[in-house]
This record gives structure tokens, C-alpha cells and sequence, in this order.
């Protein structure tokens, strides 16, 4: 018997939703099934952003493209990676060690909260 991962499930259903808080921040989810591949052993492309009020991103956490050693500050070129975090400032990066969709989701919406928290402690 087949169990269904209700976690994938219900992070599937978050495609397309999007959240504005009122400080003007504001976060959106989008995320599909795909083919597994070595790249996405999960079978989702996923994109979960945070944007401020001037509708920059502040925070991303995607796969929807490799992600070489040299964003990762290394070297090296080849790409090692497709899960990652792209935090405040341009061209910084950070390998996301996938674990679940739940997984995912917990990790996004603490790094919001702290981002969030942060600019209403400034």
C-alpha cells in the first residue's frame, strides 16, 4: 500500500498563494510537481519568496535553478546543488538541505518571522 506524503500534499496546495502583512511585507509560494531527477529527487520545483514593501526579495528558498560552488563562494564552478536559499543582499546564496515539504515549510516561514522581526526591531 502506497502512503500518500500529506506534507507534499498540502505545500502543493499552497501554489499561487500569496500573504501581504502590515508592515508591506509580503511572501508567495509557487511550487509544482516535475519529473524526479538527480536535481529534484522530490519530484517539485518550488519557489517560496519574501518581499518587502518595495517589493524586492529579501528571502527566497527555491530549486528552480543549479546552483554553482562559485554563488556558494568556492572555487570551483560545476554545479553541486539546486536547493538553496537566497538571503538579504544580491548574489548571496546558501545550499537548503531539502529534507520534507513540511520541512520546507517550517524553515521559510521561521526565516519570514525572523526577517520580519528583525525590521521591527530596527
Amino acid at each position: 500500500m502506497v502512503t500518500r506524503d500529506q506534507g507534499l500534499d498540502r505545500l502543493l496546495s499552497m501554489d499561487g498563494q500569496s500573504f501581504r502583512d502590515e508592515s508591506g511585507y509580503w511572501w508567495k509560494i509557487e511550487v509544482r510537481r516535475v519529473r524526479v531527477t538527480p536535481a529534484r529527487p522530490h519530484g517539485i520545483k518550488y519557489s517560496l519568496t519574501l518581499h518587502n514593501g518595495f517589493g524586492e526579495r529579501v528571502l527566497g528558498f527555491d530549486n528552480a535553478h543549479a546552483v554553482s560552488n562559485k554563488m556558494f563562494g568556492k572555487s570551483a564552478s560545476r554545479v553541486v546543488e539546486y536547493d538553496h536559499v537566497h538571503t538579504s543582499g544580491k548574489g548571496k546564496v546558501k545550499p537548503y538541505a531539502f529534507q520534507s515539504a513540511d520541512q520546507l515549510l517550517v524553515d521559510f516561514f521561521t526565516a519570514v518571522n525572523k526577517v520580519i522581526d528583525h525590521e521591527s526591531d530596527a
